[in-house]
């Protein structure tokens, strides 16, 4: 009796532990922006690009590499020219995948 009750039990924990580690790899990378929200004006031109990625290898800033934190949490200072600024935040992971973020911030 306790044979059939173990055997599903185990078999049911060792799919759990599968799904919850082959998760990210079936999700992919993933981004948050804290800061800035889209159509922004930033009247000093001083900026701060804040956010967290999830299941990332890298992360870019129009092109330039950004180092998260352990956590995935970024911050990067920007000063902008005035007019219109494009930001375009790419994440990837290590099987290749990737995900673009944009924003377009105002600067007058």
């Amino acid at each position: 009796m306790l044979v059939r009750i173990a055997i599903p039990l185990v078999l049911l924990a060792i799919l759990g532990f599968g799904v919850v580690k082959g998760l990210p790899l079936v999700l992919g990378p993933r981004i948050v922006l804290s800061s800035p929200a889209d159509g922004a004006v930033i009247p000093d031109g001083f900026l701060v690009v804040s956010g967290t990625a999830y299941r990332i290898d890298s992360l870019t800033l129009n092109g330039a590499k950004i180092l998260p934190e352990a956590s995935g949490h970024f911050e990067k200072l920007l000063v902008l020219p005035s007019g219109h600024t494009i930001l375009s935040l790419t994440a990837a992971d290590r099987f290749g995948r990737s995900t673009i973020l944009r924003r377009t911030v105002v600067v007058p």
